[in-house]
């Protein structure tokens, strides 16, 4: 299966909004007692996420699980910081690419992939504001291009 398929759970559409993705990288995600069936219910919520480097490891933080309804006292934090499983290489180029000026590591996608957990994170630069507004046009044009090749077919 090709990077970024599998059962869509979760998506980030803010993160492409707000940053110009350069690169994307699979990672798997360490998780807790019930956290994955909070998963597979699609109880994720991945808008204030970022994932950050510490000790040579990726932690991704601020990415909301919500509880198991029927876990008890089994249940876990929703938001604490869990750990993305990559390979040192990968985190080596990470390091790397976010040293630059405005690079951020954002997760763009969870999903689940042969059963496992997956999240799709980004390197993208930040937008500036005339930059959304742009890209906000380009979209209306080609939505307007599509409306009008659509009505000239159906004559």
């Amino acid at each position: 299966m090709a990077k970024g398929q599998g059962k869509m759970v979760a998506v980030n559409k803010k993160a492409n909004h707000d940053f110009a993705i350069e690169e994307t990288i699979e990672a798997g995600i360490v998780l807790q007692g019930t956290e994955i069936k909070s998963i597979r219910n699609g109880k994720v919520q991945l808008r204030d996420a970022f994932v950050r480097i510490r000790n040579n490891e990726a932690w991704i933080s601020n990415m909301h699980i919500s509880p198991y309804d029927q876990g008890n006292r089994f249940n876990h934090d929703p938001l604490r910081s869990r750990k993305l499983l990559l390979h040192k290489k990968q985190i080596n180029t990470l390091i790397g690419q976010t040293k630059e000026a405005g690079m951020a590591i954002v997760p763009l996608k969870m999903y689940l992939k042969d059963g496992f957990a997956k999240v799709l994170i980004g390197v993208g630069k930040g937008k500036k504001h005339y930059d959304k507004r742009e890209d906000l046009k380009k979209k209306e044009a080609k939505r307007e291009m599509e409306r009008a090749f659509k009505a000239k077919q159906q004559y």
